[in-house]
């Protein structure tokens, strides 16, 4: 199938999180099947293509954002896996900029992300047109790129290059929407009918990109099945859940995979000691390089748990707010790694003050310190109050670091409950959104990596899964096909 992916991150070229870690595997995984894949992506200025051959497409396109026309390059990356094109969308003016979404100097988003991102949709549909590419698929991801089902069925509703193209959504995290101020709709150009109270495009007065996205979409999937059932609740639906509930015949849920040449402890070419199920000596040297390098004792029977996560509410900082006393009383140590809002910078800074000989903290992005964490940590702690998928959950179990998850989302989907009795399951689970229950998950652990043959087991447990993205593939390809078919 010809099959056009369009997204505004894909590792390693642009990413903040997880979004990239997926369009850095999904379209290559893909394109290995033999399928024709194109992939879409902002020419962002902090994107670094000295190492790669690039070659320009024909002439420049003009798009039309606000009554203002903008030159708007094409230019093809050949991936190192043969196969892949990724064709980046530049425009000064929009993405010559200093990050992705967020400006620096104010710390909120641009004002003009709307704008950003409508001519991104439109000149992946121009840049179809103008190479004469006839896509079978057009998979948008997430709000930047939800437009795209929408211009698809209005705007280029009568355009031959795109008759026998059918779109998929792909929602990795339903609490970004793209929401914006309602006299904004004008720059979309579309018909005033779409944003009439309760239409498409409309939500509470504001312009809605997921909303449109998800009412004019083919088929829409989430990142885990688990999720796709949650987001049609008031308790995870964020506002969309009527919306997607009138759309259930047509959402699924389709686990993300991991790239194991990149998270594997066998493989790791960031990890100081790699190591495999048969040979876990590995693991233990690197935990203590890990606890040396954080200026942390090195204490053989106290687990160290690692964290790494974006520091916001969704990601379950509350929790440990409310239990870090009782949390440190433990014999544990605690490693987190990344950034988010001022509140929770200062939570962690404070704990690593109160605790020196047991927290260290690092508010960063560090790529080389997450794969270290992950292979020397013994645990990884995820309270996510929601999680569409999640992935450090899965790269823990490749490392032997055993996952301390909330039941949500994908977390619910890929970890299961340790059984001492049996030695059975890969990880420990609190069902509740509490500090209490989560306290009661990590003094399982802590007991239970006292008893070290039963640790052993749960940790090869955890190695045996298969996470791969070949499975995932096939549930996307399955889906196509079905659409292709019809």
């Amino acid at each position: 199938m010809r099959i056009v992916v369009a997204a505004s991150e894909m590792a390693p070229l642009a990413k903040t999180g997880g979004l990239g870690d997926v369009l850095g595997a999904l379209p290559r995984a893909m394109a290995r099947e033999g399928h024709d894949v194109r992939m879409f992506l902002p020419h962002y200025s902090s994107i670094d293509l000295s190492e790669r051959k690039v070659t320009r497409i024909g002439s420049n396109l003009s798009i039309d954002v606000g009554g203002t026309a903008h030159e708007v390059t094409l230019n093809v990356v050949k991936d190192r896996q043969r196969g892949l094109e990724i064709i980046l969308i530049g425009c000064d003016h929009y993405f010559k900029r200093a990050s992705l979404y967020i400006d620096p100097e104010t710390g909120k988003d641009y004002a003009d992300n709307d704008e950003r991102f409508i001519l991104f949709n439109r000149a992946v549909l121009e840049a179809c047109r103008a190479i004469g590419l006839r896509p079978d698929i057009i998979h948008a991801h997430d709000w930047q790129a939800a437009l795209l089902p929408v211009y698809l069925k209005t705007l280029y509703a009568n355009d031959e290059v795109f008759s026998g193209a059918h779109s998929v959504l792909t929602i990795h995290n339903l609490a970004h929407q793209g929401q914006f101020p309602g006299e904004r709709f004008r720059l979309l150009k579309l018909p005033d009918r779409l944003f009439g109270a309760g239409e498409a495009v409309e939500f509470y007065g504001q312009v809605n990109f997921l909303k449109a996205g998800i009412s004019f979409a083919d088929k829409i999937t989430t990142v885990s099945r688990r999720y796709a059932e949650e987001i049609q609740t008031g308790k995870f639906g964020c506002g969309l859940e009527g919306v997607l509930v009138n759309r259930k015949d047509d959402l699924s849920g389709i686990l993300n995979g991991v790239d194991y040449s990149v998270w594997s402890p066998s493989r790791d070419k960031n990890i100081p000691y790699r190591y495999h199920i048969n040979n876990l000596a590995g693991k233990r040297m690197t935990k203590v390089e890990l606890l040396n390098a954080a200026g942390l004792p090195v204490r053989e029977y106290a687990p160290l748990i690692g964290m790494i996560a974006r520091l916001v509410q969704q990601k379950g900082l509350d929790l440990i707010a409310e239990a870090a006393d009782r949390m440190m009383a433990m014999d544990i140590q605690f490693i987190a790694l990344g950034t988010g809002e001022e509140k929770y910078h200062k939570l962690l800074t404070m704990l690593q003050e109160q605790y020196p000989d047991k927290v260290r903290v690092y508010l960063k992005h560090d790529e080389k310190i997450a794969h270290q964490i992950e292979a020397g940590a013994d645990a990884f702690l995820m309270p996510s109050l929601f999680e569409p998928c999640g992935l450090n959950q899965m790269y823990s179990l490749k490392y032997g670091t055993v996952p301390i998850v909330n039941h949500v989302g994908g977390l619910a989907d890929t970890i299961e409950p340790f059984n001492p009795e049996r030695g059975t399951g890969t990880g420990f689970i609190f069902n509740e959104e509490s500090p209490e229950a989560m306290l009661e998950a990590i003094e399982k652990m802590v007991h239970t990596y006292s008893r070290r043959r039963l640790w052993t087991g749960l940790m090869k447990n955890g190695m045996r899964q298969d996470y791969s993205w070949g499975r995932a593939v096939a549930g996307y390809i399955e889906l196509f096909r079905s659409l292709k078919d019809q």
